[in-house]
């Protein structure tokens, strides 16, 4: 998402939920190159639950190549004619792409001031591109980091309707191995930020 850079003073903890939405984006917008495998590979989890995912997903970037990744990352978004899955919030809940999800995204992000970056064609609601605009909501990178209310109106609008749903099949996906593993870190942290989300007051 297109944006002015800007920095911010921001909570440890939001700092972290920040970083870790902007991860999940990365993973899950293009193959995972040998530079971002090597830097997976290096981090180490707690014995929480995103701890032991972190460190499942660290495991496994040890042992993959750059070719398995993108055989596993075509294989599950792209194919011949479409992927194994969908990632789009479209798609995920009314079955079609392009409809009143897509466009009700649109709305927000241009009330928020968030553009699509030049170059990327794809729909916006794809989940790549709502791990990134919510990272930039915690962080402020679109303006003034968003508040807790404005957070939960963002994702409960956007992404709790249905990346559980994604991020569970990603991970019971037949086509990959690593990219299961990105999906158990991604279920597990919405679980998280679903639940927290629960008890803030708006």
């Amino acid at each position: 998402m297109a944006a002015a850079e800007q920095l911010h003073v921001i909570a440890p903890e939001d700092r972290a939920r920040a970083d870790l939405y902007g991860f999940l984006g990365l993973l899950l917008e293009t193959p995972a190159s040998a530079v971002l495998l090597d830097q997976i590979a290096g981090l180490r989890g707690d014995g929480s639950p995103i701890g032991e995912a972190t460190h499942a997903l660290s495991r496994l970037a040890g042992v993959t190549t750059p070719e398995t990744a993108e055989r596993e990352f075509n294989a599950l978004f792209i194919g011949l004619g479409r992927g194994e899955l969908l990632p789009y919030a479209s798609y995920y809940l009314t079955g079609f792409l392009n409809e009143k999800p897509l466009a009700k995204l649109r709305a927000d992000m241009a009330a928020l001031g968030i553009a699509r970056a030049s170059g990327k064609h794809e729909p916006e609601d794809n989940i790549a591109s709502l791990m990134e605009i919510m990272s930039g909501l915690i962080s402020g990178r679109f303006g003034p980091p968003a508040g807790l209310a404005d957070q939960r109106a963002f994702f409960e609008a956007h992404i709790g309707t249905w990346a559980i749903h994604f991020f569970t099949d990603l991970e019971g996906t037949n086509s990959s191995v690593f990219y299961a593993a990105a999906g158990a870190l991604g279920r597990r942290f919405m679980e998280i930020e679903k639940d927290a989300f629960r008890m803030v007051r708006t």
